[in-house]
């Protein structure tokens, strides 16, 4: 089992611009983000979306993710065809089918999506909070960006709060398209660990 990111963040580093709310789930001009994604599927884009659905056997994304965006951009229905837990401070008001939630911080997550992944892999897929959360944990595997070339200017940004001496991936792939840069990083595994 391996958990990783995937995830579309700006040339400046934001995965979700400013202003969040149910109007604009991932800020404003966020959604520049996801138009390499969801524009024209290329093969390129068709291929990343097989490689996560196919290795993904549970989901985990924030409250402040999840919130915004299940009313109105999810239609009051999990996107997922997996369960997703919700990492939040106390149980919402309003829950949906699918999403599983959370209130005991990020290792009590990773060990229900572990679970119930069974075989297969966890995706943390956001928001930056979340992320970051889990690779100061050290407890991401790889972390797939796909890097957009907009300027946000404001909003989440990815690695704000990442200590840089404890951040070791290394780039195993790199991919071009013309809206979207596509970089895989693996965690870099201590020499004196065993295999």
């Amino acid at each position: 089992m391996k958990c990783f990111v995937d995830i579309s963040l700006s040339l400046d580093g934001f995965t979700a611009g400013d202003v969040i709310n149910v109007e604009q789930p991932l800020g404003y001009r966020g959604e520049l983000l996801h138009e390499w994604f969801f524009s024209g599927k290329t093969p390129e884009a068709i291929r990343m979306q097989e490689y996560v659905v196919n290795r993904t056997g549970a989901v985990i994304a924030g409250n402040g993710t999840y919130a915004p965006a299940i009313p109105v951009a999810w239609n009051k229905q999990s996107p997922f065809k997996v369960p997703c837990i919700v990492l939040c401070h106390q149980q919402p008001a309003f829950t949906v089918s699918g999403f599983l939630y959370e209130t005991g911080g990020i290792k009590a997550a990773l060990e229900r999506a572990v679970d119930i992944a069974g075989d297969k892999d966890v995706w943390i897929m956001g928001g930056a909070n979340v992320i970051q959360q889990f690779i100061a944990a050290g407890w991401v595997d790889e972390l797939h960006l796909h890097v957009v070339p907009v300027l946000l200017g404001k909003g989440r940004r990815l690695l704000e709060h990442i200590d840089p001496s404890a951040f070791g991936f290394r780039l195993v792939e790199k991919a071009f398209a013309s809206e979207v840069v596509h970089l895989r990083y693996f965690k870099v595994v201590d020499h004196d660990e065993p295999d």
